[in-house]
């Protein structure tokens, strides 16, 4: 045997799920005899050794949560941190940082070197590759050894832990009415490509509401941007696409699915003489320093992204302090969003 042994390994060589493995490796009375027998022996055959995701933690509590984010430059991210570190600090424990930088190779390290002992859980949002990848064993392993994870903003569905997020699809619904209540009669989206479950789930709020409006959806204004992962040229190849998508389709009105797409959007429309938000209007996900900077000021969508760390940590937490939930408990909750109306909208909220 080549291949590492590793839970996942162990499964598939057996049959059994990794769940199986694992309980049957920590002599778990939900696991009959002769399974634990022979996943023992095939375990000691290969000399399988447990990761460091240690099993001590179940006992030994360390006040850490680990923290995996896919990118620090992120205003979004950094207010979920904000937001995590002030209720964790308000409740007596530490935050360690981890960046996964879209990969799914450093989420997998940066979860094995967290969990050497020195945090007592996990929250993450989900790396772009490893959701390309589909590959979610890390996760699987780390909750069944004992160490509890919470997902916020692109969590995995088939993963069964408490989960903090927002209703993409209704606020997305919300997005695209207001561009048509604006005026815009040619709706496009810039989104990422589906794996990355807020996009889909993005996309799916656009069509909605133009099907809803008896608006013919055009395929070619939907555009998958097709990230290349950890590559220094990403704004140009962003450009470059968001540059094709103009030559090929007549716009006046764009919903991007977060606010980097947005104003690189509004810069190629510039380029091409087009007026914002005279001949284009253009909303974002997500409301940073970018949005509120840009010329004109970027019409956003708020995630809250200190609500959604504070409510992560409280989760991982309660989580942590009663161990004996049992999974069906599990929890998922979605923070509200709100529309700030600024400049690259006609269509404006007289309350704000």
């Amino acid at each position: 045997m080549k291949q590492k042994p590793t839970l996942k390994v162990i499964a598939k060589e057996l049959d059994v799920s990794v769940s199986t493995v694992s309980k049957a490796l920590r002599d778990s009375k939900e696991i009959g005899e002769e399974t634990k027998k022979k996943v023992k022996a095939f375990a000691k055959l290969y000399n399988y050794r447990p990761n460091n995701i240690a099993l001590s933690l179940k006992n030994k509590k360390t006040k850490t949560l680990g923290v995996i984010i896919p990118e620090i430059v992120h205003h979004f991210f950094t207010t979920v941190i904000s937001g995590i570190e002030h209720y964790a600090n308000d409740k007596g424990y530490n935050v360690i940082v981890g960046l996964s930088n879209e990969s799914f190779k450093k989420e997998v390290i940066n979860l094995e070197m967290l969990a050497n002992g020195s945090i007592d859980g996990f929250i993450i949002s989900v790396a772009k590759e490893t959701l390309s990848f589909k590959d979610f064993h890390h996760f699987s392993e780390t909750i069944d050894q004992g160490i509890p994870i919470v997902m916020f903003d692109r969590v995995i569905d088939d993963i069964e832990c408490d989960k903090v997020i927002v209703d993409d699809v209704k606020t997305s619904e919300k997005a695209v009415q207001k561009l048509i209540d604006g005026g815009c009669k040619n709706i496009g989206i810039i989104s990422t490509k589906d794996y990355v479950n807020v996009g889909r789930l993005r996309t799916e709020g656009y069509k909605n509401t133009l099907n809803a409006n008896h608006i013919k959806i055009q395929n070619s204004r939907i555009l998958k941007i097709d990230d290349k992962f950890n590559s220094d040229d990403n704004l140009e190849f962003l450009e470059e696409q968001i540059y094709t998508y103009f030559e090929e389709n007549e716009v006046d009105g764009l919903f991007t699915v977060n606010e980097l797409y947005a104003i690189t959007a509004m810069k190629v429309a510039r380029q091409k003489g087009l007026t914002i938000p005279d001949d284009l209007q253009v909303i974002g996900f997500t409301d940073g320093v970018l949005s509120r900077h840009a010329f004109p000021s970027l019409t956003t969508i708020s995630q809250h992204g200190f609500e959604m760390g504070e409510e992560s940590a409280k989760l991982l937490i309660d989580r942590l302090e009663n161990p004996n939930e049992e999974e069906e408990l599990f929890k998922t909750i979605v923070v509200k969003t709100d529309i700030i109306d600024r400049e690259t909208t006609k269509l404006r909220n007289p309350k704000k």
